[in-house]
């Protein structure tokens, strides 16, 4: 049966848990490009549960990037680290390729592009 009480307790946990893990992506850089990986645009989806389970799509800048084995658990145990996150998967794509327009006003900015 659908709980509309456990629903809106529910909502605003799950937002301020979204707000923190999004806090903890801008933390973490891209290993070549001087901006974080969410206003890269690397985080092609990103999805927080009430639970605590969070699951990210990401990718690369390029497929041939170094750090392609390794950087998908830097994602997953920094993620980790966020107070109210319980597990995270990390799924590393490469539809859609990455491009420049993937990334946000204030990366294009930083660097130069606009």
């Amino acid at each position: 049966m659908f709980d509309r009480e456990k629903l809106s307790v529910q909502q605003p946990e799950k937002e301020a848990l979204l707000t923190r893990v999004i806090e903890m992506l801008r933390t973490i850089y891209d290993p070549e490009i001087p901006v974080n990986i969410y206003d890269l645009g690397l985080i092609y989806d990103l999805d927080v549960q009430p639970s605590g389970m969070v699951r990210v799509r990401m990718t690369l800048t390029t497929p041939n990037c170094p750090v392609a084995q390794s950087f998908p658990g830097t994602v997953q145990d920094r993620v980790l680290c966020v107070p109210g996150v319980s597990d995270v998967q990390v799924e590393l794509v490469w539809e859609p390729l990455w491009s420049r327009e993937h990334m946000t006003e204030a990366a294009r900015l930083q660097l130069g592009l606009m």
